[in-house]
């Protein structure tokens, strides 16, 4: 039996370029594309994308959908939306929890054994990043310590300064 540590990963880089089954894209909720990792995502994967995205219906925040990864070295792209940061009282961290559980449990539906996810709502989104960290690492963990897949998760970082505060937090839930 692998150690909760052993199928949590830390990679900085793009992660339009990591071979996975699943990348996660932090999307809106129209699911029709954006700015940021969504833009990026929508770029590499080609015009495929956005036609099957059409015919999602959008997504509510907290929710995922899942769709082919066309272009992308992924088999497959779901797509969560992150709630905008509005202070911490709108049930943003409930909201952010989800689209990892979500995210995961779409990942075991399609036997998924490698799940790569971005900073969820840490962009545009506002949402303060040791906050969004914290709360992406426990509810992967509570996750895969619930499940045998996935069997690794990676945590994709634009940045090593957020790649840090990943170490730092999947350091913490180890020493809990």
């Amino acid at each position: 039996m692998s150690t909760l540590g052993d199928r949590i990963r830390i990679h900085t880089g793009d992660i339009t370029r990591l071979s996975v089954d699943a990348i996660v894209n932090a999307a809106n909720s129209s699911l029709l594309g954006g700015g940021g990792v969504d833009g990026a995502i929508h770029r590499a994967a080609g015009p495929e994308l956005l036609a099957e995205c059409r015919m999602l219906n959008g997504c509510k925040t907290g929710d995922a959908k899942l769709t082919k990864g066309y272009r992308l070295p992924a088999r497959y792209v779901i797509h969560t939306v992150g709630p905008v940061w509005q202070g911490g009282g709108k049930g943003e961290a409930e909201l952010l929890a989800s689209c990892y559980r979500r995210s995961l449990e779409i990942a075991l539906g399609h036997d998924c054994r490698t799940v790569a996810f971005p900073a969820i709502s840490t962009g545009i989104y506002g949402y303060p990043k040791d906050q969004a960290t914290e709360i992406a690492v426990g509810a992967v963990s509570g996750f895969l310590q619930q499940n045998a897949a996935p069997d690794t998760v990676t945590f994709c970082c634009f940045d090593e300064p957020m790649a840090e505060l990943y170490r730092r937090a999947v350091a913490a839930i180890g020493e809990g």
